[in-house]
């Protein structure tokens, strides 16, 4: 019987195994996956990326098209796939260099099912059948196979090979669990398949055999112009490590594909990051990663730091983010839902820290372990710093573990920070869903903490924040969450300057490539292990977004496009997404502990996008009007849109329909759309600008405002209103009202959703 048939149909056949190359269709369990031998290696594979060999390409969040390179054995192939039609797939495979005779090198495709089910070939029409649940899934191939062999499984088609060699047809067959195709390179160096599911045999081969010459084109550029590709490459590191949980009966975008962390793994900050990554592309996938990553929540009250199939590490957490990655879906998608579902796991986790990680009373969390569970590192000092997610950081080495409490002798800056934020965030939620008693709760935690942190944390000897013995003396060693209470709010302005001078300073952080987690003047710096110097792009995007909060626009874009520059080294040569990489060379691969497909590392490209068209907590949808680049589709509050910067003139559409466009230079800030109007902050500006509304009639307007000062609205085009907007040295709101009693069938604003 189906066992997953609630999968989006568009996401239905996909890559959903370790085995990238390998097609699935989930609703029934059934498989398409490329084997490969070499004779001269002797050796099969899989094409496994843990394995080495596997250049991921383009991915679709869904299963339009994706592509991938590998090589095996000195032979190089190009594999792609993707389908128009949600119950059929097509692939191809290319090979561009060949290690060996191409004869002597197979390329397989073995087609299997679940467990009792019978993939059977029918030499007429050359095509092989699986029938399981009253439906026929069949697998047709361009060329014919030159053989079609049949075993019980995909290791035993291995074994066969290694030790048969290529020549050997005793396993010639018609009916078994698994039949594979088999193609020499010397023959079809290139070639191409369908897979289509259908209701009856006939239906299904013809279907399939329809995928032949129609397969969805590549990918079209999502990203042009001003920060070229950083769209792309979030959408590339989303879909590639979006996979099935196997385990759990559930779709899950993963910390990374190559990692082998058993049949499932899930931390709990990288899972709100794939959250916030993917719902820039597919709320229901921001969706299943919040999930997972809620999906650890214990009965203490706090989110297990990590989940895997070999066990859970309960008896810590790590940094409470998951408030502001939903308060940022929920601006992107103005979908309630997404608190509603999350609500009350992060009330509790918030109330957990404050209850369990702060020993003295004092205000402050410090890191622990709680004796609960039986997770590895349960009760050390090293199971602590776990909480903090930089485990080996310099600004560990001076704390002491307390037996007694269960936790470090520190105050954690970057842990007391996003505690903080989390409060503010929760407020906000609160606020949102109605509980106006949490509201004022997590507002009066968040307010105390910035406080505290503000007094305590700060360092005025060196006039930075800094990690704090519980008995009063600083941390020496320093690490970019001197930075954090710019995000959470608790630098005065006086010490945000301050922090500025440290951001420019070649003795702490200012390296070649930013920013580096030990300043330049801490021996640790020089260690370049893991959080000892390397650059971290989830501490970028915080840092980032603290700079945005305080109104430093110029020093947010400047690390923004440093970051990207950062990325796109690596990305654009080898599609290398680093876990962190080398501040120094800004090398990804330069030493064995970072994984080079991880999650978290499209949040460098994510800040280069966010600065075009983006959202945070404290001003809401921005657009930001400057030098030219398209981009989308991209998840916004009036659905997937385009956004277009050309001549001066920022342009947002949807289905392929102009919107809204502005000649308003600058950012746009807390920009809503609403049924009956819209509105926005104009940002100062030296000369007038426009706005125009594409389906909009002058007539509609009822009244427009820029601050106290009427506008007027006159027609642009056909069914255009355009609006002046003169110059002015502050910022002002912009307000227009629609009436919606005057409406033509082709002006209209068909958005949106109410104003929150």
């Amino acid at each position: 019987m189906p066992a997953h048939v609630t999968i989006p149909l568009d996401r239905a056949w996909n890559s959903w195994t370790d085995r990238p190359a390998e097609l699935t269709f989930l609703p029934l369990g059934v498989h398409v996956t490329p084997v490969l031998y070499s004779t001269r290696a002797g050796a099969t594979s899989l094409i496994e990326p843990r394995r080495g060999g596997v250049r991921f390409g383009t991915h679709s969040i869904d299963n339009r098209h994706h592509s991938l390179d590998c090589d095996f054995a000195g032979t190089s192939l190009t594999f792609e796939a993707g389908t128009n039609d949600p119950f059929a797939i097509a692939g191809r495979w290319q090979a561009s260099t060949l290690g060996e005779w191409g004869a002597r090198f197979w390329l397989m495709l073995a087609f299997h099912g679940p467990d009792g089910t019978t993939a059977r070939f029918d030499p007429p029409s050359g095509a092989v059948l699986i029938e399981i649940a009253g439906r026929t899934v069949a697998l047709v191939s361009k060329d014919p196979a030159i053989l079609v062999s049949g075993h019980e499984t995909l290791d035993a088609l291995r074994e066969e090979l290694v030790a048969s060699g290529y020549f050997y047809v005793g396993s010639r067959s018609t009916a078994s669990p698994l039949l594979a195709l088999r193609f020499n390179l010397e023959m079809m160096r290139e070639g191409a398949y369908g897979a289509a599911v259908a209701d009856t045999p006939d239906l299904a081969i013809a279907k399939a055999r329809s995928q032949l010459e129609a397969m969805a084109a590549p990918l079209a550029p999502a990203h042009e112009g001003a920060s070229s590709g950083a769209l792309d490459a979030m959408r590339d590191v989303v879909g590639w490590n979006t996979v099935w949980d196997t385990a759990n009966h559930r779709p899950y975008t993963r910390v990374t594909r190559i990692w082998n962390l058993g049949d499932f793994a899930v931390w709990y900050n990288d899972q709100t990051y794939a959250a916030l990554l993917s719902g820039a592309f597919d709320t229901n996938l921001a969706r299943e990663n919040m999930a997972a990553a809620h999906a650890g929540v214990t009965p203490q009250g706090n989110v297990a730091c990590i989940v895997t199939s070999n066990g859970a590490w309960v008896d810590r957490s790590q940094p409470p983010l998951g408030s502001l990655t939903a308060r940022q879906l929920y601006l992107r998608t103005r979908e309630r839902s997404l608190l509603e579902a999350h609500y009350t796991a992060l009330a509790r986790n918030q109330r957990w820290w404050r209850r369990e990680r702060d020993p003295e009373g004092s205000g402050l969390v410090s890191c622990g372990t709680s004796d609960v569970g039986e997770a590895l590192y349960k009760g050390t000092p090293f199971g602590a710093r776990n909480e903090t997610g930089m485990d080996n950081s310099a600004t560990h080495d001076e704390a002491v573990y307390d037996r007694e409490t269960r936790s470090l002798s520190t105050w954690d800056l970057g842990l007391n920070c996003a505690v903080a934020l989390d409060a503010e965030m929760l407020s906000l939620i609160a606020g949102e869903l109605g509980h106006a008693g949490d509201a004022r709760e997590f507002a009066a935690f968040a307010e105390r903490s910035r406080t505290l942190i503000s007094e305590e944390l700060w360092d005025p000897e060196r006039r930075i924040f800094a990690n704090r013995q519980r008995n009063g003396a600083f941390v020496r060693s320093l690490s970019p969450t001197s930075f954090y209470p710019l995000a959470c709010g608790a630098a005065t302005l006086k010490q945000a300057d301050d922090l500025l001078g440290h951001l420019s300073d070649p003795k702490t952080f200012h390296t070649p490539f930013p920013l580096p987690n030990a300043t330049r003047d801490d021996p640790a710096y020089a260690e370049n292990v893991y959080w000892r110097g390397r650059i971290w792009p989830n501490v970028n995007f915080i840092v980032w977004l603290g700079l945005r909060r305080y109104g430093l626009d110029g020093e947010a874009g400047t690390l923004a496009a440093k970051s990207y520059d950062l990325f796109m080294r690596s990305w654009k040569t080898d599609r290398v997404a680093a876990e962190n990489y080398n501040a120094e060379t800004g090398e990804a691969l330069d030493q064995g502990d970072t994984d080079p497909f991880y999650i978290w590392s499209a949040l460098l490209p994510m800040m280069a996008v966010e600065e075009i068209c983006g959202f945070d907590p404290w001003h809401g949808w921005t657009l930001t009007n400057g030098p030219d680049t398209r981009l989308g589709p991209l998840q916004t509050p009036i659905g997937p849109a385009y956004l277009e910067r050309r001549n001066g003139a920022l342009r947002l559409s949807r289905d392929d329909t102009n919107e809204f466009s502005t000649t308003i230079a600058g950012r746009l800030r807390d920009v809503r759309f609403f049924e009956g109007g819209f509105s926005c902050t104009v940002p100062p500006t030296e000369r007038e600008g426009s706005i125009v509304f594409h389906r909009i009639l002058p007539e509609q307007v009822i009244a427009a405002s820029l601050g106290s000062q009427a506008l007027a609205a006159g027609a642009d085009g056909l069914n255009g209103t355009r609006m002046i907007v003169p110059a002015g040295t502050e910022a002002r709101r912009l307000g227009i009202w629609f009436d919606r009693a005057v409406d033509t069938e082709d002006a209209r604003i068909d958005n949106i959703r109410p104003a929150q």
